[in-house]
C-alpha cells in the first residue's frame, strides 16, 4: 500500500508536491519544520539543532500528557536536524551527549506517563549515537564520555548507552569502562549510587559474555542470591556457553518457588537441549504448557515429544480443562484455538458467574472469537460482562467502549433464539436502565 501511494505521488511531479507541501506548512508547524530541514545546508541544520536544544533548556511551559506525543515528535525532528547536519563521528557523538545532558530540562517540563518522550532517548537518540560512535576511532575518548554521562542518570535514560556498548566499542574498551565503573563503585559511600555503578558493570559483563564477572558483581551488590539473581546469573552463564554452570545456579532455587517460574523453565528447556536430555526437556515443556496452555506452548512441547503426540495431548488437556471448576481465560482460548468450540462454549457458559469484565484484554478476544465462530449466546454473555464492568466503574472515558458493546449486544441478541437459563436481552436492558439510567454521558453515546 505504501509503495503504491509513493509511486502515485512521484507521478504527480515535483511542482505539484512542492505546492502541496508548502500549503500544508502554512497550517502545520511540523510540516514547516520539515521543509526548513530539507532545504537547509548541513551547517544550517547544525545551527537549527543548537538553537532547538537551547530552547528546550529555557522552556518554561509545562507539556501535558495529551501533548506529550507532539513533544516527542518535536524531539525527533531535533535529532533529524543533527542527522542531516553532521557526518563527522566525533562531532555527532558530542552533540548527542549534549542532548542526553538536557534530560532534566526535558522531563521536568512534561508529563511523560505515556513513555513517548523517554522512548526518543532510549531508541531514536540511542540509534543515532551508535551510528556515530561505531565510526569514531578514538575509543578511549568514547569510554570517558560514556562514563561521564552515567555519573548522573536521575531520569533513567542515559544507561541505554551502556546497554548497547557492544555495538560501538570493542571488548578491550568495554573492559576499560568496566574498570572505571568498578572504581567508582568502590569509592562510593552511598549504597544506592554504588548499585547504580554495579548495574552498569552487570550490563557490560553480559555483553562481553563474562559470566563469572556478572556473578561476582551481582553477589557484591546484593549479597545472598535471590531467586531473581539465580535466574539472571544462570541466563548469563548459558549465553556464555556454560550450560553446566547455568544449571547449577537454577538448581539452587526451590522446586516449589513460584516467582519467575516461567523464566526458570524457559532456561531449563534450553539447558537440557544443550545436554540432549529429551526426557528432562519433555518434563519442563509439559510444565510450561500446563502453566499457560496455548498454541505456541503446545508447539514447543510437541517439538520435544514429537508431533505425533498432538491428538493425545490435546484430548488429555481438553478433559482436564473441562473438569476444572475455576475459569481460566487462557484455557478457554486454548479450546478455541484447538477447534473445540462446543467444549469452549460449555466451559464458558457453565462459569458465567466467574466472568470478570475488568480483564477486558483477556475477555475481548474471547468474545470476538466466539462471535466469529457463530456462538452468539457465548459471545453475548462475554460482551455483557465487559459492559457491566464499564458501567460499574463509572469512568466516563470508557463509555465510548461501553456504548459500542451495548450496540453489539443489541445486534447479537436478534439472532439468539435459545437463551437457556440466561436473562434475555429485553429484561437485561430494562435492568440496565434502572441501575444506570442516570449515566447520561453513557446513554448519549449509545443513542448517537
Amino acid at each position: 500500500m505504501g509503495q503504491e501511494r509513493k509511486l502515485k505521488l512521484v507521478a504527480l511531479g515535483a511542482k505539484i508536491l512542492a505546492d502541496a507541501l508548502l500549503d500544508l506548512a502554512v497550517r502545520v508547524d511540523a510540516a514547516d519544520d520539515l521543509i526548513k530541514q530539507l532545504i537547509a545546508t548541513p551547517q544550517e541544520n547544525v545551527q537549527r539543532y543548537k538553537a532547538k536544544l537551547a530552547s528546550l533548556k529555557r522552556r518554561e511551559r509545562f507539556v501535558s500528557w495529551r501533548e506529550s506525543t507532539a513533544y516527542a515528535h518535536e524531539l525527533e525532528m531535533l535529532l533529524a536536524d543533527l542527522r542531516s547536519g553532521v557526518d563527522e563521528p566525533k562531532l555527532g557523538v558530542e552533540f548527542l551527549a549534549s542532548f542526553y545532558e538536557a534530560d532534566a530540562a526535558v522531563f521536568d517540563q512534561c508529563d511523560d506517563s505515556s513513555g513517548n518522550v523517554g522512548d526518543v532517548f532510549r531508541y531514536d537518540a540511542k540509534q543515532l549515537f551508535v551510528s556515530y560512535a561505531a565510526r569514531c576511532e578514538d575509543k578511549d575518548w568514547l569510554v570517558n564520555l560514556v562514563f561521564d554521562l552515567n555519573k548522573d542518570d536521575g531520569y533513567g535514560v542515559r544507561g541505554i548507552l551502556v546497554d548497547c556498548a557492544a555495538e560501538y566499542l570493542p571488548e578491550s574498551a568495554m573492559r576499560k569502562l568496566i574498570e572505571r565503573f568498578l572504581d567508582a563503585a568502590k569509592r562510593e559511600g552511598d549504597e544506592y549510587q554504588k548499585r547504580h555503578w554495579m548495574f552498569r558493570v552487570e550490563s557490560l559483563a553480559r555483553q562481553i559474555k563474562d559470566a563469572p564477572l556478572f556473578e561476582q558483581t551481582r553477589l557484591a551488590s546484593w549479597g545472598l542470591p535471590s531467586t531473581a539473581a539465580c535466574v539472571d546469573i544462570a541466563r548469563v552463564y548459558l549465553e556464555s556457553g556454560d550450560a553446566k554452570k547455568a544449571l547449577s545456579w537454577l538448581e539452587r532455587i526451590s522446586a516449589d518457588e513460584i516467582y519467575q517460574a516461567h523464566e526458570r523453565d524457559q532456561l531449563l528447556l534450553q539447558i537440557y537441549g544443550k545436554f540432549q536430555d529429551r526426557d528432562k526437556q519433555a518434563e519442563v515443556a509439559l510444565r510450561i504448557f500446563r502453566r499457560h496452555r496455548s498454541k505456541d506452548a503446545l508447539q514447543t512441547l510437541l517439538s520435544v515429544i514429537g508431533i505425533g503426540q498432538k491428538n493425545a495431548v490435546v484430548e488429555n488437556e481438553v478433559d482436564s480443562i473441562s473438569q476444572e471448576a475455576t475459569l481460566s481465560d487462557g484455557n478457554a482460548m486454548f479450546l478455541i484455538e484447538m477447534g473445540r468450540l462446543d467444549v469452549a462454549e460449555t466451559y464458558l457458559l457453565d462459569r458465567i458467574d466467574q466472568l470478570n469484565g475488568d480483564y477486558y484484554s483477556e475477555l475481548l478476544p474471547l468474545a470476538e472469537a466466539m462471535e466469529t465462530a457463530g456462538r452468539r449466546l457465548c459471545a453475548y454473555i462475554i460482551y455483557r460482562a465487559l459492559l457491566n464492568s464499564i458501567l460499574s466503574r463509572g469512568q466516563t472515558k470508557t463509555y465510548t467502549y461501553g456504548a459500542r458493546y451495548l450496540k453489539k449486544l443489541d445486534s447479537i441478541s436478534k439472532s439468539i433464539s435459545d437463551w437457556r437459563n440466561i436473562v434475555n436481552h429485553t429484561i437485561y436492558m430494562d435492568d440496565l436502565r434502572q441501575k444506570h439510567g442516570r449515566k447520561r454521558s453513557f446513554w448519549s453515546r449509545y443513542d448517537a
